[in-house]
């Protein structure tokens, strides 16, 4: 008797899973039963003391379920690629340490230190891109029919080179956006799902340019209800930025639009938010390790990633059952977009199914935003180019574009220190580095 392809359990290996997200995915395959049904999970991580704590809590979870799933723990990642009908990519190259670095090294040249924007997002995408592109060499060999989903950060720029060089089936995945709808949902006082928006950009850098609901439109009625709770507080959005606009940005936009508030709070030394997770996952980690918990705990939500089971689940559930659901991914643009080249990624809401993900026509992006749009998306094609090639131009070059850096100096002092700071990560520079 055939098996119907609804039907049919999958496996789903996820990479990185000593991350303290994972019991957030666990939780999301515990609550998807029985519309996918997971053969196994193969959790894969290279620091095994992690990998060893998040795969007992994600044993006791299924069983606290009463679902019998098999979870089985590797250090060698080809082990546990081979089989998998679904590769999850969630890995951060030098931990959080390396993140804190990066938050430090932008705040030493009085930029923007951020993890995922600026020079912070740059030096992640160098040590993460050659990471993912050997991960999906191996896919392409082990386990070649498998879905790779990234959710590493810098997601867009990750997903672009696994899309142009990866060889394998791909798409990018972020949290972001399913926030920023549950946050006008909240506004307008409605169910998260009955809100439709038309969303467009990159990976952190996106905007909402119409809402509705039912098909009414509730765009104005947000922009107003938005400028007068949320974007009021000390770490938000002008109003008068909002209201010219007439748009919602993503949070990230902050970077960009309110530079220089965002260099006067850094100089004030607080902790970087790096730091602060750091505390965090110190914490959860010694939760986790006990062996009473079987679910996942309050303190994860203070971690960030709110949302993520929801939207993994969903996801590899529409690629796996065809279901052609509308999700907001990290996809080839094809012309979707047409102010940008039709072979970078672009964010936007496409069509899911099992052939992979068909970005929705969002036509011309309007002139109050398409400059940053297309200036972004330069930077981000130089860094990619640095990542693959190991060449210093490019990665000069791409600094000195980045919209966050002021000037060709600036940018060739960051080179220096970032190139210093991470040598080991960056074999393809090994021989360029500086001493």
């Amino acid at each position: 008797m055939s098996v119907t392809r609804e039907s049919r359990p999958v496996a789903i290996c996820v990479i990185g899973a000593g991350s303290t997200y994972t019991p957030e995915l666990v939780e999301g395959l515990i609550d998807a039963a029985p519309g996918l049904t997971v053969r196994e999970l193969v959790l894969v991580d290279i620091n095994r003391e992690r990998l060893d704590i998040l795969g007992g809590l994600a044993q006791r979870m299924f069983s606290a379920a009463g679902q019998h799933v098999p979870v089985r723990l590797t250090e060698d990642r080809r082990e546990g690629i081979e089989g998998a009908d679904f590769v999850l990519n969630q890995i951060r190259v030098g931990g959080q340490a390396a993140r804190i670095r990066d938050e430090k090294t932008g705040r030493r040249h009085n930029v923007v230190g951020q993890e995922t924007t600026g020079p912070g997002g740059f030096a992640k995408a160098l040590r993460t891109i050659p990471v993912a592109l050997s991960i999906a060499a191996d896919i392409r060999q082990l386990s070649p029919n498998a879905w790779m989903i990234n959710f590493s950060n810098p997601a867009g720029m990750v997903t672009e080179s696994l899309l142009r060089f990866g060889g394998v089936k791909v798409m990018g995945l972020c949290n972001s956006p399913f926030g920023l709808q549950t946050e006008i949902a909240r506004v307008l006082g409605v169910n998260t799902d009955e809100v439709r928006m038309d969303y467009v950009g990159l990976n952190h850098l996106s905007w909402v340019r119409s809402i509705s609901v039912a098909g009414e439109d509730m765009t104005e009625e947000v922009v107003q209800k938005i400028t007068h709770s949320r974007y009021d507080s000390d770490d938000a959005f002008d109003r008068e930025l909002i209201e010219s606009l007439g748009m919602i940005p993503s949070s990230y936009l902050r970077y960009f639009y309110h530079q220089e508030k965002v260099l006067s709070e850094q100089r004030e030394g607080k902790a970087t938010r790096g730091e602060a997770v750091w505390e965090i996952e110190q914490s959860l980690l010694e939760q986790y390790r006990d062996p009473a918990l079987c679910c996942k705990p309050p303190l994860l939500e203070k971690r960030g990633g709110a949302h993520y089971s929801t939207l993994a689940v969903s996801l590899v559930s529409s690629i796996h059952n065809d279901t052609r659901q509308v999700h907001i991914v990290d996809t080839i643009n094809n012309d979707a977009m047409p102010d940008l080249p039709d072979n970078v990624s672009v964010e936007l809401p496409s069509v899911i199914d099992g052939a992979g993900a068909h970005a929705m026509t969002v036509g011309h992006l309007p002139f109050s935003i398409r400059g940053l749009v297309q200036h972004v998306k330069a930077y981000e094609e130089l860094t990619i180019e640095a990542a693959i090639t190991g060449e210093e131009r490019a990665a000069l070059l791409a600094l000195n574009e980045n919209p966050l850096v002021p000037s060709f100096e600036t940018a060739r002092a960051l080179w220096q220190d970032i190139k210093n700071e991470n040598g080991e990560f960056l074999p393809t520079f090994r021989e360029g580095v500086a001493v």
